[in-house]
């Protein structure tokens, strides 16, 4: 590796370490339940196209250890749009237990070649964030009922966009806030996951990457690249 590929390889390494940084920080400062903002009971990264993780920040590893699982069940729902967010909690497709609610949206190049009808090229890569909402319904009140069955636990939630081209769906945010308890609280916390999406998406969408790539397309293979000839 030449040096400045070194050079643009350590600048590729902060930019998604720092944007999963800033997605926490906006998620913690902008929810309404304490199970957030002051348990921290979250955890945001930064994901490759084919749903490979490239950055996590300093969060909850039971979180990010299965969080690859449902971004790649979330990419499902391509075609994406700028915009879009999917949510999800399902343990079958990587999730923990149901009051973890991961969202994951697309991150685009800045000057990525669009597709037909408004939608775009494949993404770059993914952002996602997992936050345990303080209650998804479920037998009883709290995130440990006495449960023998997933259906006792809460509302399980398939992979579904909750915004699309950066307008609410409603009828997703409906369903979910007619079956728990604190719908308000739910609100707020919902949308501070998905302001945590927007600024890694932005943060994302335009900066250097090793090896001529654009935004963080690439990086995450040179940075194989680099490392796998070091490794014993």
């Amino acid at each position: 590796m030449s040096e400045i590929d070194a050079a643009r390889l350590a600048i590729f390494d902060s930019l998604v370490s720092s944007a999963a940084e800033e997605m926490g920080a906006t998620l913690r400062h902008t929810a309404l339940s304490p199970n957030i903002k002051e348990r921290a009971d979250f955890s945001c990264a930064v994901f490759d196209a084919d749903g490979q993780a490239l950055a996590q920040a300093a969060h909850i590893p039971v979180h990010l250890g299965a969080m690859p699982e449902s971004v790649r069940a979330a990419a499902s729902l391509a075609p994406w749009a700028e915009g879009d967010v999917a949510v999800l909690n399902d343990p079958y497709l990587g999730g923990t237990h149901l009051p973890d609610v991961t969202m994951v949206s697309p991150v685009f190049a800045a000057d990525g070649p669009r597709a037909s009808r408004g939608r775009r090229a494949r993404p770059i890569g993914f952002v996602a964030s997992r936050a345990h909402q303080a209650d998804i319904g479920g037998s009883a009140p709290g995130s440990m009922p006495v449960a023998r069955e997933l259906i006792q636990e809460g509302l399980v939630i398939p992979p579904v966009r909750i915004m699309r081209a950066g307008e609410p769906v409603e009828e997703t945010l409906a369903l979910v806030l007619r079956n728990v308890r604190t719908p308000d609280e739910r609100r707020g916390d919902f949308a501070a996951q998905i302001a945590a999406q927007r600024v890694g998406g932005a943060r994302l969408g335009v900066g250097p990457a090793p090896r001529g790539g654009r935004g963080i397309s690439g990086g995450g293979a040179a940075r194989g690249g680099h490392t796998q000839p070091a490794a014993p």
